[in-house]
């Protein structure tokens, strides 16, 4: 069967990129901490923003979808699920809400871990939620033509429970020591859950629950007010495409988890960069509203769209936005080029 141990796994990884990774993050890790202290009303508004987009965006990844007006009453609390798919969300929701909430309490272990995945299915009534799968799965990839190519098998069923019991024991005991960066340990931890596919059913979701988990415990708490399952989303081709690289030759012991932590650290990267860059926009008082948006145009080469500038700015009331936006187009500084439901704007001023 195949071994873990995540002291070794994870002494391999320091080349330049990982290395580089690393340090910027523990920089900006030191601007979070300040930012905390010092913006409680700022961040109140980044966490609610958070959530409702890492329930939506983890759900979407497995193609578990409903309209943005019932995520947000769903996330809130304002209304119980009525399909499946909104049974599935609500579990998230709750999940997520649990370890936001109660993160240094809970222990990584076997029995917390099927705890969450019950959780995730409270509401549907799945019989297999909270317990380890019971027959062989497969990670597969949907090919154009719709058929589906098996990318990689999991582990057995027989072998699961043992090899989970071993993967947490290896956590724990290299964050105990204290000897090794947990941003090292994070990366390697989920690459061997998403590979040993525990459970029927939700693998990928609990894979970010407790991307968040173990994240949270080790200070780095950035995924509470920027959703880094988004930002999973918005990548999810170089996601897959860094689990397959790594996933070569795992069985054996002999494969390489560079790929998976250079993605994960580049994730994590981005939403300490996008929460650096958010809670400055609302803190400069002297700019107003049009300002600011002008800037954010200035800094993005795609063209964006009034919910990108929402998400932004979430101190800016959406009434303001528009007005900003009109402003903006009147005065020749951006251009509308889709309509509809899906406009977006683009940024063609002098400067």
């Amino acid at each position: 069967m195949r071994k873990f141990d995540l002291i070794k796994e994870s002494q391999s990884l320091m080349n330049n990129n990982i290395v580089n990774l690393l340090s910027s993050i523990h920089e900006y890790k030191g601007k979070q901490e300040l930012y905390i202290e010092a913006k409680p009303d700022i961040l109140s508004n980044l966490l609610s923003i958070a959530k409702m987009q890492s329930t939506s965006s983890s759900n979407k990844i497995e193609g578990i979808y409903t309209t943005d007006e019932r995520i947000n009453k769903i996330v809130n609390n304002k209304v119980k699920p009525k399909n499946r798919n909104e049974e599935e969300i609500a579990g998230y929701r709750d999940v997520l809400n649990t370890i936001h909430d109660n993160y240094d309490y809970i222990d990584i272990n076997p029995n917390i871990i099927l705890q969450l995945h019950r959780d995730l299915y409270k509401y549907s009534g799945m019989t297999y939620g909270g317990k380890f799968k019971n027959s062989q799965n497969y990670i597969e990839e949907t090919l154009e033509d719709g058929t589906k190519k098996i990318r990689f098998m999991p582990l057995s069923p027989v072998e699961t429970p043992v090899a989970i019991e071993m993967l947490c024991n290896s956590y724990n005991e290299i964050i105990t020591k204290g000897e090794i960066d947990p941003l090292l340990i994070i990366p390697v931890f989920i690459f061997d859950f998403v590979s040993i596919h525990p459970f029927n059913d939700g693998n990928g979701r609990m894979s970010r629950l407790l991307t968040l988990l173990l994240l949270h415990q080790s200070g780095y708490i950035i995924g509470k007010y920027i959703s880094i399952e988004k930002i999973i989303e918005e990548t999810k081709e170089t996601y897959y495409d860094s689990l397959e690289k790594s996933s070569i030759n795992w069985h054996n012991n002999k494969n390489d988890y560079s790929y998976f932590v250079e993605y994960y650290l580049g994730i994590i990267l981005k939403a300490y960069k996008e929460f650096t860059s958010r809670v400055e926009y609302i803190t400069n008082k002297k700019m107003n509203a049009k300002e600011r948006i002008s800037i954010i145009f200035k800094e993005n080469v795609s063209p964006i769209s009034k919910a990108y500038l929402i998400e932004r700015c979430p101190d800016i009331s959406e009434t303001t936005i528009e007005r900003a936006l009109n402003n903006l187009l009147k005065e020749n500084n951006i251009e509308k080029i889709s309509g509809g439901r899906f406009t977006e704007y683009k940024w063609i001023g002098n400067n």
